[in-house]
């Protein structure tokens, strides 16, 4: 402002007031040059127009000029007397301190403009960049720049994975790869790819192939012609130990429940209109293929009984006392879900370890039953030889053997066989490494594993000694039974001990074989102390080891060997007869692992005995008699 005013001064030299007229127009010439500046050229020509002053300011005369230059500053029509001439130097002083209050204000105006156009610029571009990310979000979604991030982050953690796991690369792939258990495959295959589909339980130990079966089943029923289940049937998998479910239900994560608005929260759309929202389940998502339940033995038995609702309807169908059936805002498929509900036709495939008797019975009448056999040392075998082409490596002589030795479970021996494989890998630093003995025994060691058969048959013979067979969930052993008999020190003093852990059953038995035995050889067993022995406290809670202790005690008494390779059971009357006893198969197969060729097992369960024994004699007897003539024909001939 101050080198303006300067500038102005210097054109017009203000400060010499009483020049000549020559100076004073220059002055005047210049101030209507700084006005003309401030206003522009067409403002000025209307604004002395507006104040009648265009004449004056062409004017020669120099008073006429000042007074239409005052005139046009102070823009005050009022001013009508021409100035004085020795008035004229004051009159321009003031005209040139309005010009310059003129100047700074005009100076600040356009500051303030300045800023106010550059705040109103700012205003604008923020509102043009809201609106255009809004129409981004509206078209994109709920995604950011962040949440893109963390999705880029975790689909790049999806493409790296170090290894997979070893059951993952050894489980069967295929129907002929399960091992021992051909023919309750064969029956599961019969059941489930008929033209008409039946409800399935498997029972069985842990660890025989129950889940590999039944997902491997669904394939091979997909492929039959006359099936049922379409190529795309989906295999929905669960275990019974996790689900959970409530009694208000809130929440079923197998049949399905319905979002209530006000507690469990609905979708925002709907539940901002008070609208329920039903959830169907995973019976639902099973419909048109197989749900299969690990353990539903372990499954809530009023959930059972829901589910068996479910198998009847072949449909779920959901409550709410939100539900209006006349409220407009429904959308179609929650008003379907209430009224006709979600369909849930499926085929119930489910596993247990647990006994049938344990079973809830409305399910298992509806479904047909079928008993996984335990895997034998031969199976176990064939497992490892198995896994071994699969992990393309080579192993020692006889570590299939061992690992046999240590498990009669087809997944433990996978892993005991994986293990042994990464420190064999580790050892030779390649992948090319052969899994050796020690490789195996250092994994049995750092497991803590102890051999699963600790009896073994032989092919010598004992006095007083047997094996016995014994039945454990779905699984047999064998019992070794031992006896001595001693004169007692009186006649009619004898004493009669047994192990009292073995049970009562067992111990009532032993009378039994007291009657049975003075009725077969005429001695009575009051005149020996006796004592029976359950080699290991096993417990015996039926009355089948009765045959084995009345053999072990015959021995005993008549001081014959009994063959070490044969094995017995039965419940004995005091009749001398064999009666049935339960467990056959799981029996036989307690013998097979303890490597007994022999087994003499009731007539009245020679119906119970598997087709297809595995190698193992199974020989079905009567009476006490008959099996005497069997185990000691040549004691027999000598005593007649």
């Amino acid at each position: 402002m101050k080198s303006f005013l300067e500038k102005i001064r210097i054109k017009s030299e203000p400060g010499l007031r009483f020049q000549d007229q020559d100076q004073l127009h220059r002055q005047v010439n210049s101030l209507f040059s700084v006005v003309a500046d401030i206003y522009g050229s067409d403002k000025i020509v209307l604004r002395a127009g507006k104040l009648n002053v265009l004449q004056m300011m062409r004017s020669e005369n120099l008073p006429e000029r000042v007074l239409a230059l005052q005139k046009i500053v102070f823009e005050d029509p009022t001013l009508d007397s021409v100035p004085e001439s020795q008035d004229l130097p004051d009159i321009l002083e003031n005209i040139e301190e309005e010009i310059a209050d003129i100047i700074a204000r005009r100076t600040v105006e356009d500051e303030l403009d300045k800023k106010i156009n550059a705040h109103l610029q700012q205003r604008h571009e923020d509102y043009v960049q809201e609106i255009r990310m809004q129409i981004i979000k509206e078209n994109a979604g709920p995604e950011n720049a962040q949440t893109l991030k963390k999705l880029a982050i975790l689909e790049k953690l999806e493409q790296k994975n170090l290894v997979r796991s070893a059951l993952d690369v050894l489980r069967p792939a295929g129907i002929g790869e399960i091992v021992g258990q051909e023919r309750p495959v064969r029956a599961l295959l019969s059941k489930l790819a008929s033209p008409f589909p039946q409800h399935i339980l498997l029972y069985g130990p842990p660890g025989v192939g129950k889940t590999t079966a039944a997902r491997l089943a669904l394939e091979a029923a997909r492929a039959t012609e006359h099936s049922p289940f379409d190529q795309d049937a989906p295999f929905v998998e669960v275990n019974g130990t996790t689900l959970r479910w409530d009694p208000r239900e809130v929440t079923n994560p197998l049949l399905g429940s319905v979002h209530d608005p006000i507690y469990q929260g609905a979708r925002r759309d709907l539940a901002e209109t008070g609208i329920p929202e039903p959830k169907p389940g995973l019976v639902t998502d099973a419909h048109s293929g197989v749900l299969f339940i690990d353990e539903v033995g372990e499954m809530d038995p009023i959930l059972q009984n829901k589910l068996l609702k479910v198998l009847e309807d072949k449909r779920v169908f959901f409550e709410s006392s939100y539900y209006d059936p006349s409220d407009n805002n429904i959308p179609r498929y929650i008003k379907k879900l209430f009224e006709e509900g979600a369909p849930a036709d499926f085929i119930l495939i489910g596993a247990t370890t647990r006994e049938p008797e344990e079973i809830n019975p409305a399910i298992r009448s509806r479904c047909a039953e079928i008993f996984f056999d335990p895997l034998t040392p031969q199976d176990i075998r064939r497992i490892v030889r198995q896994a071994t082409q699969k992990l393309n490596v080579a192993m020692e002589e006889g570590v299939e053997g061992v690992i046999a030795e240590y498990t009669i479970e087809g997944r433990k021996a996978v892993n005991i066989l994986a293990d042994a494989f990464a420190l064999a890998c580790r050892r030779s630093e390649n992948r090319d490494a052969t899994i050796t003995m020690a490789d195996v025994y250092e994994v049995i060691q750092v497991s803590r594993l102890t051999p699963y058969v600790t009896r073994r048959a032989t092919n010598g013979g004992e006095v007083g000694r047997i094996f016995g067979l014994g039945v454990a969930g779905f699984l047999g052993s064998a019992l070794e039974i031992e006896a001595v008999v001693f004169p007692a020190s009186r006649d009619g003093n004898g004493v009669i001990r047994f192990n009292e852990t073995a049970g009562t059953m067992a111990k009532d038995s032993v009378f039994n074989a007291a009657s049975v035995l003075r009725k077969l050889t005429g001695r009575d067993l009051h005149n020996y102390d006796v004592h029976v022995n359950v080699i290991g406290g096993g417990r015996i809670d039926g009355p089948s080891a009765g045959v084995a202790i009345c053999m072990a005690l015959y021995s005993a008494l008549e001081n014959v060997h009994i063959p070490q390779d044969i094995a017995v059971t039965g419940e004995l009357s005091i009749q001398g007869l064999i009666r049935a006893v339960g467990g056959i198969p799981e029996k036989i197969y307690g013998a097979k692992q303890c490597g007994i060729d022999k087994v003499f097992v009731p007539l009245e369960n020679e119906k119970d005995v598997p087709g297809d024994t595995r190698g193992i004699k199974v020989i079905p007897v009567r009476s006490m008699d008959e099996i005497i003539k069997h185990i000691f024909p040549a004691t027999l001939q000598n005593a007649n």
